[in-house]
């Protein structure tokens, strides 16, 4: 199996697991991950469980692509995300019920547990609404995500992205769990929030959170 051939698999698992996660409903979500010169892209309008690698669409940074399957109609933001910042490498788009409440709602997540890291600072924000697939969603989505790794979109969903199509469906997974907290709290009043000085010891400690490689782990035993 070639490594595009792979990578095109790999993607259409995470499609069918966005669903089986909970995090989607029939084909509303869409992912891209960098690819060559370029991205691929899950196409527009084909079941999750009929889809096939000659089905996932590559496409190039001009916005082109070849044959006769169309790519999602959010790809502007997917190709916009992944051009402009090379730290990330796969884009999740969800529609997942209580993230989804939030962006109605026109919030941001604040910083209620300390799992908000993981999206890179101490707040998810919600970019205004745009309507799907137009260019001003997809500036309005890379003001949203500056130095962070996901965000909400008004009236919309959640974006996440990650340096893997792996990273970036939990950390998805992730954003709707602390969206679910947030409204589990709201009817109380606002909820208490981490300072910002508090997410950035998070972030720095989830530098080295999980599996390390060996040469890691022989530094941090020598400076314990």
């Amino acid at each position: 199996m070639s490594e595009t051939t792979a990578l095109r698999r790999e993607l259409i698992e995470a499609c069918r697991s966005m669903n089986s996660l909970g995090i989607n409903r029939g084909t509303a979500g869409n992912i891209s991950v960098r690819h060559g010169d370029g991205l691929l892209i899950s196409p527009t309008g084909i079941p999750y469980d009929k889809l096939e690698p000659q089905h996932v669409v590559a496409m190039r940074w001009d916005g082109s692509f070849d044959g006769d399957v169309l790519p999602s109609s959010e790809w502007r933001f997917h190709r916009d995300i992944l051009r402009a910042r090379p730290d990330l490498n796969a884009v999740v788009h969800t529609h997942s019920t209580h993230a989804t409440a939030v962006s109605i709602l026109g919030r941001d997540i604040p910083a209620i547990h300390y799992a908000i890291a993981a999206a890179g600072g101490p707040s998810i924000r919600c970019a205004p609404y745009a309507i799907f697939g137009s260019q001003e969603l997809a500036d309005a989505v890379l003001t949203a995500l500056e130095g962070r790794r996901a965000c909400l979109m008004a009236h919309h969903g959640v974006i996440a992205a990650h340096a893997s199509i792996a990273q970036a469906l939990a950390l998805a997974v992730t954003v709707e769990s602390l969206a679910q907290q947030y409204l589990l709290c709201l009817p109380l009043g606002e909820p208490p929030r981490l300072s910002d000085t508090e997410i950035a010891e998070v972030l720095e400690k989830f530098k080295t959170y999980g599996q390390q490689a060996k040469p890691a782990l022989d530094r941090l035993r020598e400076a314990s």
